[in-house]
Protein backbone atom coordinates (compact mmCIF):
# COMPACT_ATOMS: atom_id res chain seq x y z
CA UNK A 1 0.00 0.00 0.00
CA UNK A 2 1.29 3.32 -1.14
CA UNK A 3 2.38 5.55 1.74
CA UNK A 4 -0.71 8.82 1.78
CA UNK A 5 0.70 12.31 1.73
CA UNK A 6 0.48 12.78 5.21
CA UNK A 7 2.71 10.00 6.24
CA UNK A 8 4.47 11.50 3.94
CA UNK A 9 4.35 15.03 5.67
CA UNK A 10 4.88 13.64 8.93
CA UNK A 11 7.86 11.33 8.07
CA UNK A 12 10.73 14.20 9.41
CA UNK A 13 10.02 18.15 9.47
CA UNK A 14 11.12 20.34 6.95
CA UNK A 15 13.77 23.37 7.38
CA UNK A 16 11.65 25.58 7.61
CA UNK A 17 9.87 24.48 10.54
CA UNK A 18 12.50 22.53 12.18
CA UNK A 19 14.30 25.73 12.45
CA UNK A 20 11.50 27.93 13.70
CA UNK A 21 11.05 26.56 17.27
CA UNK A 22 13.35 28.85 18.67
CA UNK A 23 15.87 26.10 19.51
CA UNK A 24 19.67 26.89 18.27
CA UNK A 25 21.10 23.85 16.79
CA UNK A 26 24.52 22.48 15.76
CA UNK A 27 25.47 20.32 13.40
CA UNK A 28 25.39 17.34 15.58
CA UNK A 29 21.91 18.15 16.87
CA UNK A 30 20.08 17.37 13.36
CA UNK A 31 20.07 14.51 10.90
CA UNK A 32 19.26 14.28 6.84
CA UNK A 33 16.42 11.84 6.49
CA UNK A 34 17.80 9.55 2.86
CA UNK A 35 16.76 10.30 0.07
CA UNK A 36 16.28 8.55 -3.62
CA UNK A 37 19.30 7.34 -5.23
CA UNK A 38 19.20 7.54 -8.53
CA UNK A 39 23.21 8.30 -9.71
CA UNK A 40 26.59 6.93 -8.80
CA UNK A 41 28.72 8.81 -6.31
CA UNK A 42 30.85 9.90 -8.73
CA UNK A 43 28.84 11.43 -10.52
CA UNK A 44 28.20 14.16 -7.85
CA UNK A 45 28.80 17.80 -8.61
CA UNK A 46 31.00 19.80 -6.00
CA UNK A 47 31.47 22.53 -7.88
CA UNK A 48 30.40 26.25 -6.19
CA UNK A 49 30.95 29.42 -5.79
CA UNK A 50 33.48 31.36 -2.90
CA UNK A 51 31.54 35.04 -3.82
CA UNK A 52 29.92 36.16 -6.74
CA UNK A 53 32.61 35.81 -9.00
CA UNK A 54 35.16 33.61 -7.98
CA UNK A 55 33.86 29.86 -8.71
CA UNK A 56 35.99 26.69 -7.07
CA UNK A 57 36.04 22.95 -8.20
CA UNK A 58 35.24 21.71 -4.30
CA UNK A 59 33.68 23.66 -1.83
CA UNK A 60 36.37 24.14 0.93
CA UNK A 61 38.41 27.40 2.32
CA UNK A 62 40.95 27.62 4.18
CA UNK A 63 40.28 29.74 7.42
CA UNK A 64 42.49 33.12 8.02
CA UNK A 65 44.49 32.41 10.79
CA UNK A 66 48.14 32.47 11.51
CA UNK A 67 48.26 28.70 12.39
CA UNK A 68 46.66 27.70 9.02
CA UNK A 69 46.80 30.27 5.96
CA UNK A 70 49.67 31.08 4.25
CA UNK A 71 51.76 30.53 1.25
CA UNK A 72 52.05 27.08 1.35
CA UNK A 73 48.20 26.23 2.33
CA UNK A 74 46.77 29.11 -0.61
CA UNK A 75 48.80 26.73 -2.92
CA UNK A 76 48.24 23.73 -1.95
CA UNK A 77 44.29 24.99 -1.70
CA UNK A 78 44.01 26.38 -5.23
CA UNK A 79 45.80 23.28 -6.91
CA UNK A 80 43.31 21.13 -5.25
CA UNK A 81 39.88 23.41 -6.61
CA UNK A 82 39.37 25.37 -3.02
CA UNK A 83 40.88 28.54 -1.84
CA UNK A 84 42.67 30.03 1.35
CA UNK A 85 42.49 33.38 3.28
CA UNK A 86 45.89 34.44 3.69
CA UNK A 87 45.68 35.68 7.80
CA UNK A 88 46.40 39.65 8.02
CA UNK A 89 48.04 39.14 11.47
CA UNK A 90 51.33 40.26 10.29
CA UNK A 91 52.31 43.40 8.75
CA UNK A 92 50.92 44.57 5.43
CA UNK A 93 53.83 44.14 3.19
CA UNK A 94 54.40 40.29 4.67
CA UNK A 95 51.16 39.65 4.32
CA UNK A 96 51.04 40.98 0.15
CA UNK A 97 54.52 38.80 0.05
CA UNK A 98 52.31 35.76 1.25
CA UNK A 99 49.74 36.23 -1.49
CA UNK A 100 52.26 36.85 -4.49
CA UNK A 101 54.11 33.90 -3.35
CA UNK A 102 51.24 31.64 -3.77
CA UNK A 103 49.62 33.32 -6.74
CA UNK A 104 53.53 33.58 -8.61
CA UNK A 105 53.30 29.44 -9.33
CA UNK A 106 51.14 26.58 -10.09
CA UNK A 107 52.50 24.02 -8.32
CA UNK A 108 50.45 22.41 -5.65
CA UNK A 109 53.25 23.53 -2.61
CA UNK A 110 55.61 26.82 -1.83
CA UNK A 111 58.83 24.39 -0.60
CA UNK A 112 60.30 27.87 0.95
CA UNK A 113 64.04 26.65 0.05
CA UNK A 114 66.79 28.64 1.52
CA UNK A 115 68.46 30.92 -0.54
CA UNK A 116 72.83 31.76 -0.15
CA UNK A 117 75.00 33.99 -1.12
CA UNK A 118 78.19 32.52 -2.88
CA UNK A 119 80.10 33.73 -0.11
CA UNK A 120 77.92 32.49 3.02
CA UNK A 121 79.49 29.99 4.53
CA UNK A 122 75.65 27.88 5.92
CA UNK A 123 75.63 24.97 8.45
CA UNK A 124 73.40 22.13 8.31
CA UNK A 125 70.65 23.89 10.25
CA UNK A 126 71.05 26.73 7.60
CA UNK A 127 69.22 24.50 5.41
CA UNK A 128 66.37 24.70 7.42
CA UNK A 129 65.56 21.04 6.94
CA UNK A 130 65.79 21.30 3.16
CA UNK A 131 68.25 18.31 0.96
CA UNK A 132 69.01 22.00 -1.41
CA UNK A 133 69.41 25.59 -1.11
CA UNK A 134 69.79 28.15 -4.03
CA UNK A 135 72.38 29.99 -4.29
CA UNK A 136 72.29 33.66 -6.05
CA UNK A 137 74.66 36.56 -6.58
CA UNK A 138 73.01 38.56 -3.76
CA UNK A 139 71.54 35.85 -1.96
CA UNK A 140 68.02 36.71 -2.58
CA UNK A 141 65.03 35.49 -5.20
CA UNK A 142 65.63 39.00 -7.02
CA UNK A 143 69.10 38.52 -8.15
CA UNK A 144 70.79 36.10 -10.92
CA UNK A 145 70.96 32.63 -9.75
CA UNK A 146 74.63 30.84 -9.87
CA UNK A 147 74.07 27.66 -8.25
CA UNK A 148 72.37 24.92 -5.88
CA UNK A 149 74.04 23.27 -2.97
CA UNK A 150 73.88 20.03 -1.57
CA UNK A 151 72.78 19.91 2.69
CA UNK A 152 75.22 16.75 2.85
CA UNK A 153 78.17 18.59 1.19
CA UNK A 154 77.78 21.19 3.84
CA UNK A 155 77.05 18.68 6.39
CA UNK A 156 80.34 17.25 5.27
CA UNK A 157 82.52 19.79 5.58
CA UNK A 158 84.30 19.75 9.14
CA UNK A 159 84.15 23.63 9.60
CA UNK A 160 81.23 25.77 7.41
CA UNK A 161 82.88 27.27 4.05
CA UNK A 162 82.12 29.28 1.35
CA UNK A 163 78.96 27.60 -0.34
CA UNK A 164 80.61 28.58 -3.57
CA UNK A 165 83.36 25.98 -2.93
CA UNK A 166 80.83 22.95 -3.30
CA UNK A 167 78.06 24.46 -5.00
CA UNK A 168 76.52 22.84 -7.98
CA UNK A 169 76.40 24.70 -11.30
CA UNK A 170 72.79 26.21 -11.72
CA UNK A 171 70.61 23.55 -13.70
CA UNK A 172 68.38 24.18 -16.57
CA UNK A 173 65.39 26.33 -14.92
CA UNK A 174 61.97 25.24 -15.46
CA UNK A 175 59.00 28.21 -15.59
CA UNK A 176 57.55 28.91 -12.51
CA UNK A 177 54.05 28.99 -14.48
CA UNK A 178 54.31 25.34 -15.19
CA UNK A 179 51.68 22.70 -13.40
CA UNK A 180 52.65 20.15 -11.86
CA UNK A 181 52.69 17.68 -14.81
CA UNK A 182 54.35 20.19 -17.26
CA UNK A 183 57.27 20.57 -14.19
CA UNK A 184 57.51 16.34 -13.98
CA UNK A 185 57.67 16.15 -17.23
CA UNK A 186 60.50 18.92 -17.70
CA UNK A 187 62.26 16.71 -14.58
CA UNK A 188 61.84 13.59 -16.06
CA UNK A 189 63.14 14.76 -19.89
CA UNK A 190 65.85 16.68 -18.80
CA UNK A 191 66.92 14.15 -16.17
CA UNK A 192 67.45 16.33 -13.42
CA UNK A 193 67.04 15.65 -9.59
CA UNK A 194 66.05 19.54 -9.02
CA UNK A 195 65.03 22.13 -11.17
CA UNK A 196 64.79 26.12 -10.24
CA UNK A 197 61.57 27.84 -10.96
CA UNK A 198 61.86 31.16 -12.30
CA UNK A 199 59.38 33.77 -13.18
CA UNK A 200 58.75 35.71 -16.72
CA UNK A 201 60.82 38.34 -15.09
CA UNK A 202 63.36 36.31 -13.79
CA UNK A 203 62.83 36.09 -10.06
CA UNK A 204 64.10 33.00 -8.32
CA UNK A 205 60.35 31.66 -7.03
CA UNK A 206 61.55 28.20 -5.52
CA UNK A 207 62.95 24.41 -6.48
CA UNK A 208 61.31 21.36 -7.64
CA UNK A 209 62.79 17.88 -7.06
CA UNK A 210 62.62 14.56 -8.20
CA UNK A 211 61.46 13.71 -4.61
CA UNK A 212 58.35 16.25 -4.88
CA UNK A 213 57.19 14.43 -7.95
CA UNK A 214 57.12 11.47 -6.19
CA UNK A 215 55.85 12.31 -3.00
CA UNK A 216 52.81 14.33 -5.13
CA UNK A 217 52.30 11.12 -7.20
CA UNK A 218 51.53 8.92 -4.41
CA UNK A 219 48.52 11.18 -3.47
CA UNK A 220 45.12 11.04 -5.23
CA UNK A 221 44.99 12.97 -8.30
CA UNK A 222 44.70 16.88 -8.66
CA UNK A 223 41.09 17.90 -9.97
CA UNK A 224 41.14 21.14 -11.33
CA UNK A 225 42.67 23.65 -9.78
CA UNK A 226 41.23 27.45 -8.85
CA UNK A 227 42.64 29.67 -11.22
CA UNK A 228 41.06 33.63 -11.44
CA UNK A 229 40.63 35.55 -14.37
CA UNK A 230 44.53 36.22 -14.90
CA UNK A 231 45.21 32.64 -14.85
CA UNK A 232 46.78 32.30 -11.82
CA UNK A 233 45.67 30.51 -8.60
CA UNK A 234 43.09 31.95 -7.19
CA UNK A 235 44.31 33.62 -3.41
CA UNK A 236 41.79 35.47 -1.27
CA UNK A 237 43.13 37.44 1.65
CA UNK A 238 42.23 39.16 4.95
CA UNK A 239 41.71 42.45 6.32
CA UNK A 240 40.18 44.09 9.46
CA UNK A 241 38.47 47.28 9.81
CA UNK A 242 40.63 49.89 11.15
CA UNK A 243 41.94 53.13 9.24
CA UNK A 244 44.98 51.42 8.61
CA UNK A 245 43.43 48.78 7.17
CA UNK A 246 42.98 51.07 3.67
CA UNK A 247 46.78 50.42 2.85
CA UNK A 248 46.78 46.96 3.94
CA UNK A 249 43.95 46.77 1.18
CA UNK A 250 45.50 48.32 -1.32
CA UNK A 251 48.80 46.22 -1.11
CA UNK A 252 46.77 42.95 -1.10
CA UNK A 253 45.09 44.07 -4.63
CA UNK A 254 48.45 44.65 -5.97
CA UNK A 255 49.77 41.63 -4.51
CA UNK A 256 46.57 39.64 -7.12
CA UNK A 257 44.45 39.23 -4.07
CA UNK A 258 41.45 37.64 -5.80
CA UNK A 259 38.89 38.51 -3.07
CA UNK A 260 39.31 40.41 0.40
CA UNK A 261 37.64 38.81 3.39
CA UNK A 262 37.24 41.63 6.33
CA UNK A 263 38.03 39.51 9.38
CA UNK A 264 35.58 40.31 12.02
CA UNK A 265 34.00 38.20 14.80
CA UNK A 266 30.74 40.29 14.69
CA UNK A 267 30.56 41.95 11.44
CA UNK A 268 27.32 44.12 11.72
CA UNK A 269 29.30 46.81 12.82
CA UNK A 270 29.54 50.67 11.52
CA UNK A 271 33.63 49.59 11.25
CA UNK A 272 32.44 47.08 8.44
CA UNK A 273 30.01 49.24 6.60
CA UNK A 274 32.50 52.02 6.30
CA UNK A 275 35.01 49.52 5.36
CA UNK A 276 32.58 47.82 2.43
CA UNK A 277 31.73 50.59 1.38
CA UNK A 278 35.57 51.96 0.52
CA UNK A 279 36.81 48.60 -0.78
CA UNK A 280 33.78 48.60 -3.44
CA UNK A 281 34.21 52.00 -4.78
CA UNK A 282 38.04 51.63 -4.88
CA UNK A 283 38.60 48.26 -5.92
CA UNK A 284 35.17 47.21 -7.72
CA UNK A 285 36.74 44.48 -9.60
CA UNK A 286 37.46 42.30 -6.37
CA UNK A 287 34.91 40.43 -4.53
CA UNK A 288 34.36 41.45 -1.13
CA UNK A 289 33.29 38.88 1.51
CA UNK A 290 31.66 40.25 4.59
CA UNK A 291 31.05 38.83 8.01
CA UNK A 292 30.94 37.27 10.62
CA UNK A 293 27.31 36.93 10.84
CA UNK A 294 24.98 34.38 11.89
CA UNK A 295 21.34 36.17 11.83
CA UNK A 296 19.26 37.69 8.62
CA UNK A 297 19.35 41.38 10.51
CA UNK A 298 22.74 41.08 10.38
CA UNK A 299 23.16 39.75 6.89
CA UNK A 300 20.38 42.11 5.28
CA UNK A 301 23.44 44.99 6.74
CA UNK A 302 26.21 43.40 4.98
CA UNK A 303 24.41 42.72 1.60
CA UNK A 304 22.74 46.25 1.32
CA UNK A 305 26.44 47.47 1.78
CA UNK A 306 27.75 45.69 -1.16
CA UNK A 307 29.16 42.02 0.01
CA UNK A 308 29.63 39.40 -2.64
CA UNK A 309 30.26 36.90 -0.21
CA UNK A 310 29.00 35.93 3.67
CA UNK A 311 30.16 34.20 6.06
CA UNK A 312 28.57 32.92 8.94
CA UNK A 313 29.42 31.48 12.34
CA UNK A 314 29.97 33.15 15.97
CA UNK A 315 31.77 30.92 18.53
CA UNK A 316 31.38 27.58 16.89
CA UNK A 317 34.72 27.07 15.96
CA UNK A 318 36.65 24.31 18.13
CA UNK A 319 39.06 27.12 19.68
CA UNK A 320 36.39 29.91 19.83
CA UNK A 321 34.81 31.20 23.40
CA UNK A 322 32.88 34.01 22.34
CA UNK A 323 29.51 32.11 23.02
CA UNK A 324 30.84 31.65 26.97
CA UNK A 325 32.77 35.13 27.00
CA UNK A 326 30.03 37.08 25.75
CA UNK A 327 26.93 35.34 25.37
CA UNK A 328 25.85 36.22 22.30
CA UNK A 329 26.32 33.97 18.97
CA UNK A 330 24.33 31.03 17.63
CA UNK A 331 24.57 27.29 16.65
CA UNK A 332 25.63 26.87 13.47
CA UNK A 333 23.71 24.54 12.25
CA UNK A 334 20.65 27.16 12.68
CA UNK A 335 23.35 30.09 11.33
CA UNK A 336 23.97 28.77 8.11
CA UNK A 337 20.53 27.98 7.58
CA UNK A 338 18.61 30.97 8.39
CA UNK A 339 21.45 33.33 6.73
CA UNK A 340 21.46 31.01 3.86
CA UNK A 341 17.93 31.43 3.25
CA UNK A 342 17.67 34.92 2.93
CA UNK A 343 21.30 35.05 1.15
CA UNK A 344 20.32 32.99 -1.74
CA UNK A 345 17.59 35.24 -2.75
CA UNK A 346 20.35 38.11 -3.19
CA UNK A 347 22.93 35.97 -5.01
CA UNK A 348 25.03 35.92 -2.22
CA UNK A 349 27.52 32.90 -1.18
CA UNK A 350 27.93 31.62 2.31
CA UNK A 351 30.50 30.39 3.75
CA UNK A 352 29.94 28.27 6.91
CA UNK A 353 32.94 29.08 9.29
CA UNK A 354 33.45 27.16 11.99
CA UNK A 355 31.81 23.47 13.32
CA UNK A 356 33.83 21.30 10.93
CA UNK A 357 35.25 18.35 12.12
CA UNK A 358 34.14 15.56 10.01
CA UNK A 359 33.09 15.22 6.41
CA UNK A 360 28.89 15.04 7.87
CA UNK A 361 29.51 18.38 9.05
CA UNK A 362 30.34 19.48 6.13
CA UNK A 363 27.63 17.45 4.05
CA UNK A 364 24.87 19.14 6.53
CA UNK A 365 26.36 22.76 6.22
CA UNK A 366 26.64 22.58 2.75
CA UNK A 367 22.87 20.84 2.53
CA UNK A 368 21.68 23.47 4.81
CA UNK A 369 22.62 26.47 1.94
CA UNK A 370 25.92 26.95 2.62
CA UNK A 371 28.20 27.22 -0.59
CA UNK A 372 31.45 26.23 0.99
CA UNK A 373 32.69 25.58 4.26
CA UNK A 374 35.83 27.44 5.84
CA UNK A 375 37.94 24.84 7.74
CA UNK A 376 40.43 26.25 10.94
CA UNK A 377 41.29 22.91 13.68
CA UNK A 378 40.63 20.32 10.55
CA UNK A 379 43.35 21.90 8.47
CA UNK A 380 45.52 23.03 11.06
CA UNK A 381 47.55 19.86 11.60
CA UNK A 382 48.42 19.26 7.75
CA UNK A 383 51.86 19.50 6.42
CA UNK A 384 50.97 22.59 4.78
CA UNK A 385 50.04 24.72 7.66
CA UNK A 386 52.19 27.05 9.63
CA UNK A 387 54.47 25.96 12.10
CA UNK A 388 56.71 22.96 13.25
CA UNK A 389 55.64 19.58 14.36
CA UNK A 390 56.53 18.64 18.37
CA UNK A 391 55.60 15.47 20.18
CA UNK A 392 52.75 15.81 22.93
CA UNK A 393 51.97 12.74 25.09
CA UNK A 394 53.53 10.64 22.12
CA UNK A 395 51.63 12.37 19.40
CA UNK A 396 52.82 14.60 17.01
CA UNK A 397 51.06 17.81 16.78
CA UNK A 398 51.00 21.33 15.51
CA UNK A 399 50.19 24.22 17.63
CA UNK A 400 47.13 25.53 16.52
CA UNK A 401 45.39 28.96 18.55
CA UNK A 402 42.04 30.54 17.95
CA UNK A 403 42.61 34.86 16.78
CA UNK A 404 40.89 35.71 20.04
CA UNK A 405 43.27 33.96 21.93
CA UNK A 406 45.54 36.37 24.21
CA UNK A 407 48.82 34.91 22.59
CA UNK A 408 47.42 36.12 19.34
CA UNK A 409 46.22 39.30 20.46
CA UNK A 410 49.70 40.23 21.19
CA UNK A 411 50.34 40.09 17.58
CA UNK A 412 47.46 42.36 16.61
CA UNK A 413 44.46 40.25 16.14
CA UNK A 414 42.79 42.29 18.81
CA UNK A 415 41.03 44.42 16.36
CA UNK A 416 39.36 41.37 14.83
CA UNK A 417 37.35 41.66 18.38
CA UNK A 418 37.06 45.57 18.21
CA UNK A 419 39.27 45.38 21.39
CA UNK A 420 42.75 47.35 19.74
CA UNK A 421 42.06 50.42 21.45
CA UNK A 422 40.33 48.73 25.32
CA UNK A 423 42.95 48.77 28.10
CA UNK A 424 41.81 45.97 29.19
CA UNK A 425 42.17 42.57 27.06
CA UNK A 426 39.35 39.73 27.08
CA UNK A 427 40.21 36.68 25.40
CA UNK A 428 37.74 35.05 23.31
CA UNK A 429 39.70 31.93 22.06
CA UNK A 430 42.12 29.63 23.38
CA UNK A 431 45.66 27.87 22.40
CA UNK A 432 45.68 24.40 21.55
CA UNK A 433 47.36 21.44 19.92
CA UNK A 434 45.98 19.19 16.52
CA UNK A 435 47.11 16.14 15.36
CA UNK A 436 49.44 15.47 12.55
CA UNK A 437 47.33 14.60 9.39
CA UNK A 438 49.43 14.49 6.96
CA UNK A 439 49.10 17.08 3.46
CA UNK A 440 45.63 18.35 2.70
CA UNK A 441 46.73 17.20 -1.22
CA UNK A 442 46.00 13.44 0.69
CA UNK A 443 43.33 13.84 2.96
CA UNK A 444 41.06 16.73 1.08
CA UNK A 445 40.50 14.37 -1.73
CA UNK A 446 39.38 12.15 0.52
CA UNK A 447 36.70 13.96 2.34
CA UNK A 448 35.63 15.16 -0.86
CA UNK A 449 34.37 11.64 -1.71
CA UNK A 450 32.53 11.15 1.44
CA UNK A 451 30.97 14.35 1.25
CA UNK A 452 29.74 13.23 -2.36
CA UNK A 453 28.84 9.90 -0.68
CA UNK A 454 26.67 11.97 1.41
CA UNK A 455 24.88 13.76 -1.31
CA UNK A 456 23.75 10.91 -3.18
CA UNK A 457 22.52 9.44 -0.01
CA UNK A 458 20.34 12.19 0.27
CA UNK A 459 19.33 12.17 -4.13
CA UNK A 460 21.20 15.52 -4.47
CA UNK A 461 23.60 15.42 -7.92
CA UNK A 462 24.89 18.72 -6.98
CA UNK A 463 25.25 21.79 -4.38
CA UNK A 464 22.22 23.30 -6.32
CA UNK A 465 20.04 20.25 -6.59
CA UNK A 466 20.85 19.96 -2.57
CA UNK A 467 19.66 23.67 -2.24
CA UNK A 468 16.65 23.02 -4.14
CA UNK A 469 15.58 20.10 -2.36
CA UNK A 470 16.34 21.80 0.74
CA UNK A 471 13.79 24.69 -0.27
CA UNK A 472 11.03 22.53 -1.60
CA UNK A 473 10.59 20.90 1.13
CA UNK A 474 11.53 17.70 -0.17
CA UNK A 475 15.01 17.38 2.03
CA UNK A 476 13.71 16.18 5.83
CA UNK A 477 15.24 16.60 9.10
CA UNK A 478 15.44 15.33 12.46
CA UNK A 479 16.37 16.65 15.60
CA UNK A 480 18.64 14.25 17.20
CA UNK A 481 17.88 13.16 21.33
CA UNK A 482 21.27 12.67 23.14
CA UNK A 483 21.12 8.58 22.81
CA UNK A 484 20.81 8.95 19.30
CA UNK A 485 23.97 10.77 18.71
CA UNK A 486 25.69 8.16 21.06
CA UNK A 487 23.64 5.81 18.87
CA UNK A 488 25.21 7.42 15.75
CA UNK A 489 29.06 6.76 16.58
CA UNK A 490 31.01 4.46 17.44
CA UNK A 491 29.96 2.65 20.64
CA UNK A 492 30.04 -0.57 22.64
CA UNK A 493 33.62 -1.48 21.75
CA UNK A 494 35.93 -2.16 24.17
CA UNK A 495 39.27 -1.08 21.89
CA UNK A 496 39.02 0.29 18.60
CA UNK A 497 40.69 1.98 15.68
CA UNK A 498 39.57 4.60 13.60
CA UNK A 499 40.97 5.38 10.36
CA UNK A 500 39.21 7.51 7.55
CA UNK A 501 40.52 6.51 4.68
Amino acid sequence: MAASSADLADDGFSATRLFSQGVSYTYDDVIFLPGYIGFPADAVDLSTRLSRRLPLSIPCVASPMDTVSEAPMAAAMASLGAAAVVHCNTEPDAQAAIVRAAKSRRLPFVSSVPFFAPSSAPTLNDFAGYEYALVTELGDSLSRLVGVAVAADAASREVPAPVSEYMLPAPRSASASFDFEQAAAFLADEGLDCAPLISDDGEVIDLITAKDVERIRSYPKLGKPSLGADGKFIVAASIGTREDDKRRLEQLVKAGANAIVIDSSQGNSIYQLDMIKYAKKMYPEVDLIGGNVVTIAQAQNLIQAGVDGLRVGMGSGSICTTQEVCAVGRGQATAVYKVSSYANDHNVPVIADGGISNSGHIVKALSLGASTVMMGSFLAGSHEAPGTYEYKDGRRVKKYRGMGSLEAMTKGSDARYLGDTLKLKVAQGVVGAVADKGSVLRFIPYTMQAVKQGFQDLGASSLQSAHDLLRSETLRLEVRTGAAQVEGGIHGLVSYEKKAF
